[in-house]
């Protein structure tokens, strides 16, 4: 239910703005080898990406629990279309979702690359 979420909501005109709920101030990105952390500095990351909207292709998607605490540790691959553009390009990305509320997660470790091979 993340992962579908999660690039709904990036790949929607505007959406990447309202990705900040998933993210705390402890949360981390590391966007192609560039760190940031906390939620406002990963969304304006995430905004300030050159392209309006974008397609997420979701290949292989692994779950493990991590640690004591609930967490989650989601690993992603799959294929990413920028508009305007005519090939995809391979991605990866890993989540680590942890426990905020009963039910609810947030993400603390996000690291996405592009695949390049």
């Amino acid at each position: 239910a993340f992962v579908g979420h999660y690039y709904k909501t990036f790949d929607t005109p505007g959406g990447r703005g309202q990705l900040a709920a998933l993210y705390q101030e402890t949360s981390m990105l590391t966007w192609e080898g560039q760190k940031m952390q906390g939620a406002q500095n990963i969304v304006q990351k995430l905004t300030s990406l050159p392209f309006q909207s974008c397609t997420h292709h979701v290949s292989t998607m692994d779950c493990q629990p991590s640690g004591q605490t609930g967490g989650i540790i989601v690993s992603v691959t799959g294929q990413l279309l920028v508009e305007g553009e005519q090939h995809p390009l391979k991605f990866s990305q890993v989540f680590q979702l942890m426990p905020s509320t009963p039910g609810n997660y947030f993400v603390l470790n996000d690291i996405f690359r592009l695949n390049y091979a």
